[in-house]
C-alpha cells in the first residue's frame, strides 16, 4: 500500500487492487463513472418519490454492457465472474434497487433463458435484454411461499398442446415494467419454467407501494389469470426445482458483491464526516469510541471482500459450490447491514437525512437481508454442509 498524504479507504488498507487485473478494475472504474454521473444525483429524490426511470436505465446499462455481462454470445459481454461481482459491488454502492434492476435481468430472467432455454427462445429474446430493450423478470416467490418454493401453488396445466397457467407471484422486482417474465409453475410432472411475454392475455403486474425499502426499485405482483401458452413457452432443459434455485445461486453470488458496496459507501460516507465534524472542540475522528467503531467496520468490510474474491475466483474454475454461495450471502449481507447501522450512529441526527446515504443503504439493506434466501435458510444451508443433516423441517 502506497503511502500518500490522504488515509486510505478500508479497501485500500487490506490491498484490494492488487489482486485484481486491469481489465477488471477498468470494469470497476467505468460502472462507478456511470454510477457517478448518472445515478447518485437523482437518488434521493428517487427513493423519496418511491419511482425509478427504469426503462431509461436498462437502455443506458444494456449499452454499458452491464446486462447479462457474465453470459456468452447473444449479444451478452462474457465478463468473467469477479467482472461481474465488481460492477455489482459498485451498482449497490450507489442503491441496492439499481443492481437489483441490473441483476434480476441477468442472472434470473437472462440466466433462466441462457442456460434452460431453447435455441429459438434465447435468439427471441437474450438479445434485446442484453441491449435493454427487452425487460425481464422472475416469477417464483408467491404471497405464502418464499423460503419454501416446493409448496408453490401457481400451476401450470395442460390443454391439448397449450399450457393454461395460474397463480400469484409476490415481490418481483421489473414485474410492471417488463416485457417477458420467466415464470415458474407446479405441473404434474414436477416444476416447470415458462417464458411468458407480458401482453399475454390474462398476465397482469400491478406495482406494488408503500414500501420502505428498495423504494428507487420497481416491485410488483404477477397475477396469472387463465394465462394459455403455446408448448414453445415451456423451458425445455429446466426440469425440475433445482433450475429456479441454480437461477438463484446466480443472482446471490451478485449480493455477494453487491451488498459489500453499500457497506463501503456507508462506511465511506461515515469516516469523511467523522473527519469533518467537531464535537468537543475537535473532530469526531480523533475520539477512540469512533476510531474502534471505524476500525472494527473496515476490518468487517476487508473480510468480506477478501470472501467474495475468492468466491469468485472458484467460480471461474467452475469449483463454486451452492452453499459456498450461502456463505457469501450470509456473511456479507449481515455485516453490511451492521455498518450501515453503525455509520448512522457516526452520522447522528444527519444519519437519518436522506443528504447522506446512510439511512437509505441501511433501508435497502434489509431487504437485501431476507431476499434471495433469509439468513436463517442460508444457515440452514451451510449447517447442513457441515453435518450431513437436513434441519428445515
Amino acid at each position: 500500500m502506497a503511502r500518500t498524504g490522504t488515509p486510505p479507504t478500508a479497501l485500500e488498507l487490506f490491498g484490494i487492487d492488487g489482486l485484481l487485473s486491469d481489465d477488471e478494475l477498468a470494469i470497476r472504474q467505468t460502472v462507478r463513472e456511470y454510477c457517478d454521473g448518472k445515478i447518485r444525483p437523482h437518488l434521493a429524490d428517487w427513493f423519496e418519490a418511491g419511482s425509478l426511470p427504469a426503462r431509461e436505465l436498462a437502455r443506458e446499462l444494456g449499452s454499458l454492457g452491464a446486462l447479462g455481462m457474465h453470459l456468452e454470445g447473444y449479444g451478452c459481454a462474457g465478463m468473467s465472474a469477479t467482472a461481474y461481482g465488481l460492477a455489482c459491488l459498485e451498482l449497490e454502492a450507489a442503491d441496492s434497487g439499481i443492481r437489483s434492476l441490473v441483476s434480476v435481468q441477468g442472472s434470473l430472467a437472462m440466466y433462466a433463458i441462457w442456460a434452460y432455454g431453447s435455441e429459438e427462445q434465447k435468439q427471441e429474446w437474450l438479445p434485446r435484454m442484453a441491449s435493454g430493450e427487452a425487460i425481464g423478470c422472475f416469477g417464483l416467490t408467491e404471497p405464502d411461499h418464499g423460503s419454501n418454493p416446493s409448496g408453490m401453488r401457481t400451476y401450470a396445466k395442460q390443454d391439448g398442446d397449450d399450457w393454461i397457467l395460474n397463480g400469484t407471484k409476490m415481490w418481483i422486482t421489473n414485474g410492471s415494467i417488463a416485457q417477458v417474465a420467466v415464470v415458474w409453475a407446479a405441473t404434474d410432472d414436477g416444476v416447470r419454467g415458462f417464458v411468458v411475454p407480458t401482453d399475454t392475455p390474462g398476465f397482469s403486474a400491478p406495482e406494488i407501494k408503500k414500501k420502505l425499502s428498495l423504494r428507487a426499485s420497481v416491485t410488483s405482483e404477477l397475477v396469472l389469470d387463465s394465462v394459455r401458452l403455446p408448448a414453445s413457452a415451456m423451458l425445455p432443459e429446466a426440469t425440475s426445482l433445482r433450475a429456479p434455485l441454480g437461477c438463484l445461486n446466480e443472482a446471490r453470488f451478485g449480493i455477494v458483491f453487491g451488498a459489500l458496496g453499500a457497506a463501503r459507501e456507508c462506511l465511506e460516507t461515515a469516516t469523511a464526516y467523522a473527519r469533518e465534524r467537531e464535537v468537543f472542540d475537535k473532530p469526531l475522528a480523533g475520539f477512540q469510541l469512533t476510531q474502534e467503531k471505524l476500525a472494527n467496520m473496515a476490518l468487517e468490510l476487508g473480510k468480506g471482500m477478501l470472501l467474495a474474491l475468492h468466491l469468485a475466483r472458484l467460480k471461474e474454475q467452475h469449483a463454486l459450490a451452492p452453499e459456498q454461495v450461502s456463505l457469501g450471502k450470509l456473511n456479507n449481507v449481515r455485516e453490511a447491514i451492521r455498518i450501515a447501522r453503525e455509520c448512522r450512529t457516526i452520522l447522528g441526527a444527519n444519519g437519518i437525512s436522506l443528504e447522506y446515504p446512510v439511512i437509505r443503504h441501511a433501508n435497502n439493506l434489509e431487504s437485501v437481508l431476507t431476499y434471495e434466501g433469509t439468513s436463517e435458510v442460508h444457515t440452514l444451508v451451510i449447517g447442513q454442509a457441515l453435518t450431513g443433516l437436513p434441519a428445515f423441517r
